[in-house]
């Protein structure tokens, strides 16, 4: 009887141990990333709504259900990016698994413009819970991790969407597996990664209202809500320590567990105090100007660029190449951000001038796939564009990551997303809803070239301005010290 109950015993503290480690969830995390990445219908969505299985005409899917993708997305993240934090994170993985399966349900069996809008509702609901997936392995492993995850869990999702596009693309041309199929195959792997979030340990701690990084009192009459606030603001440059961030979680109940409200509204406050300290350094401000600038035209090139690929070959009477078009865009994509990591710049004084040089790269594909009518043509501006992009997005991360703290990053992160949200809102309403100027697809991308031709502008002028103003000032030192 005894050996008997030590074997329980021992299984118990095996199976605690086994979730307890850095490697199991990351393991579940990054088979959940692959088959929630691995949607080899997704670059051909424009050809299978526009074809015979859906029989939706280019102006209906461009101006009346694509829009219906951003709006959901503006709604839903801020709410979401709260909730995330406030129900630590695995039960809004869990959301993300149903939205999908409801998404990829409703594309394969559903008709109509109404359902196809409920459709992009629904994703709209996956992207903007997307934030649960980066920030979940920060609250199950200790900071001495972080690096080590963060690649594996990224570089996962770029392998899967790899696969998928080459996938789908060789299903295509080669089996010739109509668009159907693939949406089929793509409701598997979402039904595999929502299987996957089930087995994902439930964290004790997030970032915001459920921080485990000072010892935290015992709640009296009068000190319940004050525990909670009783963090001051952190500095910009302030790093977690590695052993606070590993601290398990307290047996003693949190202090703002006795008045949830006013704790929530102290978590709100304080948030609302690091933004202002954060966006008063001026090179944050600017990383983060260009962030949410470039990622709403990137937003919005990425939503429409099937209807302007379908535009130029009809996908009913030309091969359609999509797949394999995103393939070499992600590699291109991982490449340049990869070579960032080798490439030894002084970003503080040259960083502005990268900006404005890609940003006009950027515009001048955008431009050349408005004014061109070769298909080939077109798929070459896109993949300049996103490496181009992918290239600047890494360093304006690793120059904001880089002088804060996790949770003002990730505070930042979804600011500056949020913003971008409304401006990308912005373009949508007044260029592509057929409520705003309802512009053809091939006007709508000479419009989101001048957009990234200011955007350019904007910071050539500001590095110039920088750069005189270093060299004069290096110059008045040099004049100073040699003086007599």
């Amino acid at each position: 009887m005894n050996m008997d109950c030590f074997a329980v015993e021992a299984m118990g503290c095996w199976k605690q141990e086994k979730t307890n480690t850095w490697a199991f969830p990351t393991l579940i995390l990054c088979l959940y990333g692959f088959f929630y990445m691995m949607k080899p219908s997704e670059p051909f969505l424009t050809p299978y709504l526009t074809g015979p299985d859906k029989n939706l005409t280019t102006d209906e899917v461009t101006n009346e259900i694509l829009p219906v993708w951003t709006y959901s997305y503006l709604a839903l993240l801020f709410p979401v990016f709260l909730l995330t934090d406030y129900v630590r994170y695995k039960p809004v993985l869990l959301l993300q698994g149903i939205s999908l399966i409801l998404t990829w349900l409703l594309l394969l069996f559903a008709h109509g413009v109404v359902a196809m809008q409920l459709v992009e509702f629904f994703y709209g609901m996956v992207t903007a819970t997307e934030v649960a997936y980066y920030a979940y392995i920060y609250s199950v492993v200790s900071s001495q991790h972080y690096q080590r995850v963060t690649s594996y869990c990224r570089s996962v999702t770029l392998v899967a969407a790899t696969v998928a596009a080459v996938l789908g693309q060789l299903l295509v041309s080669l089996a010739h597996v109509s668009y159907f199929y693939l949406n089929a195959i793509t409701l598997a792997s979402v039904s595999l990664a929502l299987v996957c979030s089930f087995f994902l340990p439930m964290p004790q701690r997030s970032m915001f209202f459920h921080r485990k990084d000072a010892p935290e009192p015992l709640p009296g009459p009068d000190k319940g809500p004050a525990a909670g606030a009783a963090h001051g603001p952190w500095s910009c440059r302030e790093e977690r320590s590695p052993s606070a961030a590993a601290r398990g979680p307290s047996p003693q109940p949190q202090a703002g567990n006795s008045r949830p409200h006013r704790h929530t509204l102290s978590v709100l406050l304080q948030l609302g105090r690091d933004l202002r300290d954060c966006y008063g350094s001026r090179p944050l401000l600017y990383w983060s100007l260009w962030w949410a600038l470039a990622t709403a035209g990137f937003n919005q090139v990425v939503n429409y660029v099937q209807v302007l690929w379908d535009f130029r070959a009809p996908s009913h009477s030309s091969p359609v190449y999509n797949g394999a078009v995103e393939a070499i865009a992600t590699f291109l994509g991982s490449a340049t951000s990869m070579a960032v990591g080798y490439v030894k710049v002084n970003w503080d004084l040259s960083g502005e001038l990268a900006l404005g040089i890609f940003s006009a790269l950027d515009a001048g594909s955008l431009l050349l796939m408005h004014f061109t009518d070769n298909i080939w043509a077109c798929y070459a501006g896109y993949l300049a564009f996103k490496a181009c992009y992918m290239l600047l997005i890494t360093i304006a991360t690793f120059q904001i990551a880089v002088n804060l703290s996790m949770e003002r990053y990730a505070l930042m992160f979804g600011f500056n997303n949020f913003v971008a949200l409304v401006i990308q809102t912005i373009l949508t309403v007044v260029v592509v809803d057929s409520r705003g100027l309802g512009l053809d697809i091939s006007t709508q991308f000479l419009i989101y070239g001048s957009y990234f031709t200011v955007i350019a502008g904007i910071f050539l002028i500001r590095s110039m301005y920088t750069i005189i103003s270093i060299k004069c000032r290096n110059t008045s030192v040099a004049a100073e010290s040699t003086a007599p």
